[in-house]
């Protein structure tokens, strides 16, 4: 019997009333039995958190249940904004099992640990994959994939997204059975008889010429070539370009020509969204830029972001021997904000590979985690990238 999957989505404006008509849709592909696995993505602009979480988890005391807020929400009913997406799993061969790692600004690393030690002690062993949701704004992303990966070990498919506040980089929230959380990272393992593929792209090239990071601790770059990271930005675009007031996020202006930082031994350059800057123009990035690296200015087409989501779709799909039962998108912001009103063109091309068909949910983060070009050894952070997981039962 193949997995049980439904996705629904609402954008009534009542929380209690959205959950409500998101999970009808939803529930209904299972056919009367209890869910498994509930996932939840929903605006955090839009919604009271905890009256929607309120609202899912009374209505499925008996489910796991995950998910986050978002910057847009993506599903079989497309890219939407102020809006909730649900989607219900059931199986008779995966087992998912969930778990929480808080305190991701004291210490980013020890939250990926506790969580997968937490999924792997209610789980009885080790996973074989993780999916996991953690704070995109508190600490180093790539020190939370590093903390799973200490204790789950490097050859575990490990992907996800980090959850968004619809833009406004201030606050999001993580949930987790009922509980809302902020400054975490939730996620869920899945063991026993399944097929998983993660496809990973992003489409950004790179323009003027590569500076070398001479100063830098954890996810803060001090500086490139000897001078203020900033400089790097000033000297491309202009210094009146670049100034940015406290009412306006350096990520805001930055998010649209983000760093990239070349990969040694691979044609690929892993990407990094700076997120603020201080008076001395060290520049505060999602995930770290160890000294030493080779970073550049990126920049992205429509075209080219199109074609890069496309190729994730087709990766995600030749790891899984077979049609795809359910999918999940990981897709960063900043890829919404290049694609503007062609973002639902991006998705209708992923469904047409996907099968338009197969349950898909996901949503725009603020960071993505995945293997770096699919290779499962090589999990890391992402910005700027769409990551897409195909899953079905052997």
């Amino acid at each position: 019997m193949p997995l049980s999957v439904g996705v629904g989505y609402s954008q009534k404006s009542e929380p209690e009333e959205a959950a409500k008509e998101a999970l009808k849709t939803a529930l209904l592909p299972l056919k009367k039995q209890k869910p498994d696995l509930i996932i939840a993505f929903a605006s955090p602009t839009k919604y009271n958190q905890t009256k929607l979480i309120n609202a899912i988890n009374s209505a499925n005391p008996d489910s796991e249940i995950i998910g986050c807020s978002t910057s847009g929400e993506i599903s079989n009913f497309g890219s939407t904004d102020g809006s909730v997406v649900i989607m219900a799993l059931h199986s008779k061969k995966i087992r998912f099992i969930t778990g929480l790692g808080e305190n991701i600004k004291e210490d980013p690393r020890e939250s990926g640990r506790v969580l997968a030690k937490n999924i792997i002690k209610k789980g009885g062993g080790k996973p074989q994959a993780i999916i996991m949701l953690p704070d995109g704004l508190a600490g180093n992303g790539a020190d939370i994939v590093r903390g799973v990966l200490d204790i789950a070990g490097s050859d575990i498919k490990l992907a996800g997204g980090a959850a968004g506040d619809d833009f406004l980089f201030k606050k999001t929230y993580e949930y987790l059975n009922g509980q809302i959380y902020t400054g975490a990272v939730v996620g869920v393992g899945l063991y026993g008889s399944f097929n998983m593929g993660i496809g990973v792209k992003h489409g950004w090239i790179p323009i003027g010429n590569p500076r070398t990071v001479t100063k830098s601790k954890s996810n803060v770059v001090y500086e490139f070539d000897n001078k203020p990271a900033i400089q790097m930005y000033e000297d491309q675009f202009g210094k009146d370009k670049t100034v940015v007031s406290k009412n306006e996020p350096f990520a805001r202006l930055a998010i649209t020509y983000p760093l990239g930082i070349l990969i040694p031994g691979k044609d690929e350059y892993l990407i990094r969204d700076p997120l603020s800057v201080d008076d001395h123009g060290a520049i505060t990035c999602a995930a770290e830029i160890p000294k030493g690296s080779q970073a550049y200015i990126m920049i992205g087409s429509v075209e080219e972001a199109i074609s890069a989501a496309e190729d994730a779709a087709e990766r995600s799909l030749r790891d899984i021997a077979g049609k795809a039962e359910a999918v999940l998108i990981f897709n960063c912001i900043a890829r919404k904000k290049l694609l503007m009103n062609k973002k639902q063109e991006e998705i209708d091309r992923i469904m047409r590979i996907i099968g338009k068909n197969v349950p898909l949910a996901g949503f725009y983060t603020y960071g993505e985690q995945a293997p770096l070009g699919g290779e499962i050894t090589t999990c890391s952070f992402h910005n700027e990238t769409d990551v897409i997981v195909s899953l079905s039962e052997k």
